[in-house]
């Protein structure tokens, strides 16, 4: 045999074996998507966060973790320098200390004020009492000056008398006069404009009146430094709650898989210093449609890890269409339509001996005995 024909038997070979398998391919369906559709595996993945300082910034002082550790949930992870916010925060409580010393300050000013005006009336009552009898003494001498003149008079006038006796009544009921105006102006001083109603109790001096009021006006100061007062609380609980943020802590259980920030370094606001493996793990499949009618969200599912066939129980959290990557593309028959087929996300529970990067398995009978 020469090596011509010994080259052409083996071309011929070669040219069979394709043929044989693009048919086997075909018809069997032994591609690499339909194998996936077929043995439903997937990757145990743990998800991952990313733990990042929120919304406050400073130097790092203190790493309370390495990677490899297991943390708990609320460990402290991560500190930054809290020296700036302790200022702030003394500061904000002296201000509000300051603002309550005014606020009482105030207070005790406006009752003083309202004492002093009732002192005031009260003295004000006794006063008008007094003049009122003044004013009341005054009118009977004047009464008494006025019969006297009367009598004086008409004696003179019958020639009993003296004129001169007449002169002194008149000079006297005079002087009665004045007296009694003059103390019915000082009446009406101290009355300052009020209607004399007869009763002292009833009246309202307007000069008392002006001072409660005056005094009534400083509850409106009152309320502004209460007002102050609260805005100051309020930062005062954003400072307390950003000095809480300067303590990284562990969001759930877990593994810390990388610490990308080292003491001394200046951290800003939600940029990752912690890279932090969850304990909850999922595994996706590929499904078909077909099987995708008997599976919905929420239901459990059982699938079966590839080393040590142990029983892993789940959850579906996801069912949705998949990427047209896994779709199958006319890989059955010559001219069929593709066939889309559908990701199931199932999240495991945590269970011994099962870890990220395994794979595990579902059975085709987990998707049609529902």
């Amino acid at each position: 045999m020469n090596s011509n024909e010994k080259a052409k038997r083996v071309g011929i070979v070669f040219i069979l074996l394709l043929i044989i398998g693009g048919v086997a391919l075909m018809y069997t369906g032994n591609d690499a998507i339909v194998q996936g559709m077929s043995k439903k595996e997937g990757i145990l993945t743990a998800e991952q966060v990313k733990m990042s300082f929120d919304s406050v910034s400073g130097r790092l002082i203190r790493e309370g973790v390495k990677e490899g550790d297991m943390v708990k949930k609320g460990d402290i992870i991560m500190e930054l320098d809290p020296t700036d916010t302790d200022l702030a925060i003394e500061k904000l409580k002296a201000q509000i200390a300051q603002m309550e010393a005014q606020i009482n300050s105030t207070s005790g000013t406006m009752g003083i004020n309202f004492n002093r005006a009732n002192t005031a009336e009260t003295q004000s009552f006794r006063q008008i009492d007094q003049q009122k009898a003044a004013v009341s003494s005054a009118q009977a001498t004047l009464k008494n000056a006025e019969i006297n003149y009367n009598r004086t008079a008409a004696l003179v006038q019958a020639g009993a008398v003296a004129r001169a006796q007449l002169d002194d009544a008149t000079m006297n009921l005079q002087v009665a006069q004045e007296a009694v105006a003059q103390q019915q102006q000082v009446l009406q001083s101290l009355l300052g404009g009020a209607v004399d109603t007869g009763s002292t109790d009833s009246l309202s001096l307007p000069t008392i009146a002006n001072e409660r009021d005056s005094a009534a006006n400083m509850a409106n100061d009152i309320e502004a430094l209460r007002q102050q007062k609260a805005q100051l609380e309020v930062q005062l609980k954003e400072l307390m709650v950003s000095k809480e943020r300067l303590v990284l802590r562990a969001p759930e259980d877990g593994k810390i898989l990388k610490v990308l920030a080292k003491e001394g370094e200046m951290i800003s606001p939600s940029t990752p210093v912690v890279l932090l493996e969850s304990s909850r793990s999922y595994y996706d499949i590929y499904i078909s449609e077909e099987q995708a009618q008997h599976l919905a969200e929420g239901d459990a599912v059982t699938g079966e890890s590839v080393a040590g066939e142990k029983k892993v129980t789940g959850t579906v959290r996801l069912l949705t269409k998949a990427p047209g990557f896994a779709d199958l593309k006319q890989s059955r028959e010559k001219g069929q339509s593709d066939l889309t087929a559908f990701q199931v996300r199932i999240y495991i529970d945590p269970q011994e001996g099962i870890i990220p990067g395994m794979t595990i398995g579902v059975k085709d009978s987990e998707f049609t005995k529902r």
